[in-house]
This record gives C-alpha cells, sequence and structure tokens, in this order.
C-alpha cells in the first residue's frame, strides 16, 4: 500500500468552477427539447406534470431514487447505497467468479470500436466490423466464446448511451468507485448507462480484441468514451461507503493514509487490430497497448498487435472494395485471433503469466 506524507491534516477541497442550477425556465426548456415533435402535442398536459416532477427530482439533487442499507462487509454498513449500483457490483462479483472458474468456458470479448454501421447516417457497415467478423469467425472456430460489443449502436439504437467521465479519480483515487458510481443520476436524467453492462462483459472475458479506426490520429468517440470509463477498473474504490458517497475530503484523507491502487480486470491477455486509410495507425496502437499494458493485461505477442492502412488514400467511397483485394490484412486479422486464442489456452493452464516477473510497483498510481 502506497503512503504519502501529508503536509497538513486536511487538504483542501478547490471550489468555483460549477455554474449556478438552472432556473425553472431554463430548466423547462431543456426538458421539452424532447417533445418537440407536433405529435406530443396532445399530450401537454401530461408533460407538464411530468415536468414538475423532474423539476423536483433536480432541485432535491435526487440522484439515486432506490437505495437500501450497505450492510455487511462496507465500512459503513448503515450507509444507504443505490440499489441500481449495487446490482451492477452483484453482476461484477459474479462475472469474476465465473472468469476464475476453470471449468467455465473461455470467452474473449470483440470490441468494434467504429462509430459507423448501416443502420444510421453512413447507410453503410464499418470496415471495422467485417474485421471484427473475421476474427471472430477464426475464435469459434477454437471453441471460444466471442462476445461482440458493437460501440456502434450508440449511433442508431434509440436510448442507448454511455455517459462520460467526470474525473472523480484527480480529486482523489478512492473516490472513483469500483464500478462506477457516477451513474445513473435520476436528477440530471443522466440513465441508461451502458456502463453497467459493459462492466460485467469485461470482468467476465479471459481476453478482449479492440478493433477499431482510426478517427483524427485518435480513437473513436464511442471507443474513447468506454476507455474513460474504465478508469474505476484500474485503482477504483470499491467500497463508496467508505467515502460516503462522493465526499470529496475523505477520499483525499483515504489516498493520502495509503491507497493500493487494486488492478480489477489484471491477467487477462488482449489483442488489436487498428485500422486507418492515411495516417495515425501506429499512434493510436499504441496508445492502446500502453493502455492496457498499464491496467495489468497481458499482450499475446507481436502478431496480436496489427496497425495497417487498407486503402493508402484511395477513396472513401471504393475502401471495402479495397478491403476485399487485401487478403493479406484478412489473413493478418485471423492471426491476431489464433495468436489470442493461444495466449487464453496458456493462461488459462497457468502458464503465460509466471514469465511475467511478479515485481511491486513503486509508483503505482
Amino acid at each position: 500500500m502506497k503512503h504519502f506524507p501529508a503536509k497538513s491534516t486536511v487538504i483542501e477541497v478547490r471550489k468555483g468552477q460549477a455554474p449556478a442550477p438552472l432556473e425553472r425556465a431554463q430548466f423547462s426548456n431543456r426538458f421539452r427539447a424532447s417533445f418537440i415533435d407536433p405529435a406530443f402535442r396532445a399530450e401537454d398536459q401530461s408533460i407538464a406534470r411530468l415536468e414538475e416532477i423532474a423539476w423536483i427530482a433536480y432541485s432535491e439533487g435526487r440522484k439515486a431514487p432506490f437505495t437500501r442499507k450497505a450492510g455487511p462487509g462496507y465500512v459503513d454498513p448503515d450507509y444507504d447505497l443505490s440499489t441500481e449500483w449495487l446490482g451492477t457490483k452483484q453482476r461484477i462479483v459474479d462475472a469474476q467468479q465465473r472468469w476464475a472458474d476453470p471449468l467455465s468456458p473461455s470467452r474473449v470479448l470483440l470490441i468494434c470500436g467504429s462509430a459507423r454501421n448501416d443502420g444510421t447516417c453512413p447507410g453503410e457497415m464499418s470496415k471495422t466490423f467485417r474485421l471484427l467478423q473475421i476474427a471472430r469467425e477464426t475464435l469459434e472456430q477454437t471453441n471460444i466464446v466471442a462476445d461482440v460489443l458493437d460501440l456502434s449502436l450508440l449511433t442508431s439504437e434509440y436510448g442507448r448511451k454511455i455517459h462520460p467521465c467526470k474525473g472523480c479519480v484527480s480529486t482523489a483515487m478512492p473516490l472513483c468507485h469500483w464500478p462506477c458510481s457516477c451513474y445513473p443520476n435520476h436528477a440530471l436524467n443522466q440513465t441508461n448507462d451502458w456502463m453497467a453492462e459493459i462492466y460485467e462483459r469485461w470482468v467476465a472475458a479471459h481476453a478482449l480484441i479492440i478493433v477499431s479506426p482510426v478517427y483524427w490520429y485518435q480513437s473513436p468517440s464511442p471507443l474513447k468514451l468506454m476507455i474513460d470509463r474504465l478508469v474505476c477498473a484500474d485503482g477504483g474504490n470499491p467500497d463508496p461507503t467508505s467515502t460516503s458517497g462522493k465526499k470529496a475530503g475523505k477520499a483525499k484523507a483515504l489516498e493520502m493514509a495509503g491507497w493500493d491502487y487494486p488492478q480489477h480486470l489484471a491477467g487477462r491477455a488482449y489483442g488489436l487490430i487498428i485500422h486507418g486509410d492515411v495516417a495515425g495507425v501506429e499512434g493510436s496502437r499504441r496508445a492502446l497497448s500502453d493502455w492496457l499494458d498499464w491496467m495489468g493485461f497481458i499482450d499475446a505477442g507481436a502478431q496480436a498487435r496489427l496497425d495497417r492502412f487498407i486503402g493508402y488514400y484511395e477513396p472513401y467511397a471504393t475502401s471495402h472494395e479495397a478491403l476485399d483485394r487485401d487478403e493479406t490484412v484478412q489473413e493478418e486479422s485471423r492471426n491476431v485471433a489464433r495468436a489470442v486464442a493461444h495466449a487464453v489456452v496458456e493462461l488459462r493452464a497457468g502458464r503465460l503469466q509466471p514469465v511475467q516477473p511478479s515485481l511491486s510497483r513503486p509508483r503505482p498510481k
């Protein structure tokens, strides 16, 4: 456990950035923006009643309307915890047990990082999804369960959301709860958070393969949203009662007393398939590798980390035809899946992890 010498008994919590709460008229405009379609006019009175209920919830800050006592196993068993958070936490615990069961089937989480699919504005599937399907078919030939997480659903499916990370970790690591307790926040209409399901799928996987294009030298926004919300998996606090929810002062005191930065997802394997058409593939692949290495994932070898151009400087309109012709990158994508499948076998047999030195981290943050 890392200890930091405190210069004072109480660390100042800096304030002054947050704007004032919305006025009633501002709130009304925000609330009614979802109901501007003329088809809603027949229900204006009903909408007004719902708006009043939502205003009260906002004014009172009713983040978690459903709670129960934390109970045994928590620092403060009498603290009222969100039952929605507790449900997510229990699913993660159950997934971890399945992951650790030597008789459970091997699982690989296949992540489609593209924002594009043919069910929304682009009108055409992504090359990313096609490469993911190649990897999926290869994995399934080895009797591995392939769990496909298609992040493009954020752009094409009604009500599907990943809310942004609020940066609790930068106030103090113990303020960042595992799983994230920032959402749902019913007072702010920050609900339907997909991460409540995604955390469980990461925990259940013995390995993952991220397949992603490059958007402006970076990961696409759906992928980056998920990445940021996984900060709680690396050092996050599994006990929100220890910080009385979101009490910044308590979290700072806990961190200064000594925090061990638990790596909740360490010990899983990974592979990467990163593609682009002009630039940025190497930088994006390296950034993703560095991130997964930091969290304690184990790379499945050089052939499991792929970055390639498809249709280099060719028109966007013919990019799928370029992928059709590029049988080499298709085979390289199969090799990523083969390398990950092999790593999973070695990992679960206990032969992969022992080659990694068991060293304490002098800088665990």
